[in-house]
């Protein structure tokens, strides 16, 4: 179960660091550059552990979906950023898609 946990933390950790990277304004503002770095470093190490018990397409399908949706929101929230029908319809598909992994893939390993 904690493996679930490092995911979802690692997904946290990219989405903090990428919603810095935006503020970073092209890494010049050292604030949120160095959130960028510690965020992703954060991740990567998480992900890392989360690979040892769940295979690796399935994690990074989690990974890649969730955090998408996340920096979505993130960007309508912080930098006040639309999204268009089209988008949230994609991003519900993604969403979708990480739910038919996690309840039906017999390799995530329940």
């Amino acid at each position: 179960m904690m493996d679930y946990f490092y995911l979802a933390f690692a997904i946290v950790c990219e989405v903090v660091g990428t919603t810095a990277m935006q503020a970073s304004n092209g890494f010049t503002r050292i604030g949120p550059s160095t959130v960028v770095v510690v965020g992703y470093g954060l991740a990567f190490y998480f992900l890392s552990l989360v690979l040892k018990t769940i295979p690796m397409g399935v994690a990074y399908a989690i990974w890649a979906g969730l955090g998408i949706v996340l920096i979505g929101i993130s960007g309508v929230i912080f930098f006040k950023q639309s999204l268009d029908i089209p988008a949230m319809l994609g991003m519900g598909l993604i969403v979708a898609g990480v739910a038919v992994i996690n309840i039906f893939s017999k390799a995530v390993g329940h």
